[in-house]
Order: C-alpha cells, then structure tokens, then sequence
C-alpha cells in the first residue's frame, strides 16, 4: 500500500495478511484527506484500530505534530514498527501496544483528529462513544469507518459520508 500524499508520497508500506484486517484504499484517503485539507500541520492524531497504519502514516505524512496508532494484534504490531523506522519518522509517531477501550480510558492525552476503523460488527464504536469527549479536544473531528452508515458518534454526527464497496465511511463534527 502507497502513502498518497505529503512527505513520504508515494512510500510503500508493507503489512501482514490478518484476518479483519482492512486498510483504507488510496482514493478513499485522498478523500478523506481532501475533507480535512492537506495539511495538518500542528494537530494532534490518534489512529485507534491502527492496523496497516495507512490512515495515521498518511496524517503523519501530512504534517500531523503527533499521532498516535493503536494496534493489538503483535504481528500488525511489529508491521508498524518496521514501517515507521523505515520512514524513520521519529517522535512524531508513536505506536501503542494496547486494546482501544483500555487506551481510550487510561490516556491523558488529547487529539485533534480521530481515525476510528474498528473491526465491524463487535460494537466497537457504541462501546467507545463514551469515551471520547475525555480524549479529544472541543473542534475535534472523527473520521470512522464501519459495515453501515452511522448516524452518530456520541455527541458527533455526520458532515460527510461515502461509500466505497461494503465500506461506509465519515467525517464527524461535534454538536455545537
């Protein structure tokens, strides 16, 4: 899977076959990150179901200041850890060996940008709407991923919404 923009454009990231695993295809990406604007330079980002990382190494290739991929399968695990030496992105990114519930509630940090692609249909994304007004900060946005459209996500609700395949995906604000 290529990097579609920002410093490592057109990098290769490789990734294990896992089961459930899914990485966001390219034109979604560039959709996604057309919604948000191309750089992110300053904010803060956290990838919860990391995965292949496609989403947070895209943010961190944008500029993203920070962002933080969760993951707790160790073979996607140690896929991460290769990838982000061989980008050798440094203190920008940090990888987090931990399940989302557990770091959603035990985290003192706070992310301007939420990527939440969670495996489908196990409840993630009810389980963790509570959660999230603790770990992101007021103008916060959720992109999620899921089996069906969503109506919301806690006290976000949808501004955009795609489709590409079986995969609904959308850019959440906060209620005002």
């Amino acid at each position: 899977m290529r990097i579609v923009g920002g410093e490592w454009r057109r990098r290769l990231l490789r990734f294990p076959d896992a089961a459930g695993l899914r990485p966001t295809p390219g034109r979604v990406r560039e959709t996604l990150f057309n919604w948000l604007g191309q750089d992110l330079n300053g904010l803060s980002c956290l990838d919860l179901f990391a995965g292949s990382g496609a989403l947070g190494f895209e943010a961190a290739s944008r500029g993203a200041a920070k962002v933080v991929l969760v993951e707790s399968a160790r073979g996607v695990l140690a896929a991460l850890e290769e990838n982000h030496k061989m980008l050798g992105a440094s203190e920008r990114l940090e990888i987090v060996c931990s399940d989302a519930v557990k770091f959603a509630s035990l985290t003192a940090l706070r992310f301007d940008v939420l990527f939440l692609d969670p495996p489908f249909n196990q409840g993630w994304i009810d389980r963790l709407a509570p959660l999230l007004p603790r770990i992101l900060t007021g103008d916060a946005v959720i992109y999620a991923e899921a089996e069906r459209m969503l109506e919301s996500c806690g006290e976000w609700r949808i501004a955009r919404h795609g489709k590409a395949g079986q995969v609904h995906y959308h850019l959440m604000q906060r209620d005002k």
